[in-house]
């Protein structure tokens, strides 16, 4: 049984919410399991500590975690058209595992989610890929023969699934925007199970 590790990082919901359909796509891939983690937040004053299992929701993700993966999905709100900081410096510990080339060749692709707009959700998936370039992963976007790219009047493009949360997350994901995340889970989890055969 191959494993998708679905990574995300969450402030009010919308990118956890989104993070459950991303996992319905990777299990809808005969002989895949998805595998959801979380990382702990951060603060600017000093480096925060938490324990070692959240109070609810999924494990924090691990080193192992990544080493152990066959592809990987990752979500994180938009913060000023980037990764949100907790997501961040978890990818700033894995040089370990960038030395022992461990993500050589593995399909890799993002999600997002956004209080606006046009707050960033190109931009956020867009530089969200690069320390996974570093790692030598495969990048997986949406083709657009996901019809959804092109009906969706909220979030989705081509470089990952987004969502329009609205300010403090109080918009729902749409019928579309559910679609395209069920959509990458799918196709990572699909690709993972091609390049281990």
């Amino acid at each position: 049984m191959g494993m998708i590790l679905v990574l995300y990082y969450s402030r009010y919901g919308s990118t956890a919410k989104m993070a459950e359909f991303v996992t319905r796509g990777v299990e809808s891939v005969t002989g895949m399991e998805a595998r959801l983690r979380t990382v702990p937040a951060v603060t600017t004053v000093c480096e925060a500590t938490e324990k070692p299992v959240p109070n609810e929701g999924p494990p924090f993700v691990s080193l192992d975690d990544l080493k152990e993966c066959d592809g990987l999905v990752v979500g994180s709100p938009t913060r000023f058209g980037n990764m949100a900081a907790p997501l961040k410096y978890f990818l700033d510990s894995t040089g370990g595992l960038w030395q022992a080339g461990s993500l050589i060749n593995k399909p890799v692709g993002c999600f997002t989610s956004t209080a606006s707009l046009h707050g960033g959700q190109e931009t956020t998936l867009l530089t969200m890929m690069l320390p996974f370039i570093h790692h030598g992963m495969i990048y997986v976007g949406i083709p657009y023969t996901e019809s959804e790219l092109v009906s969706t009047r909220a979030g989705g493009t081509p470089y990952g699934p987004s969502h329009l949360a609205g300010e403090k997350s109080y918009l729902d994901i749409t019928p579309d925007e559910q679609r395209l995340c069920v959509a990458i889970g799918k196709r990572v989890a699909s690709i993972a199970h091609k390049l281990a055969e």
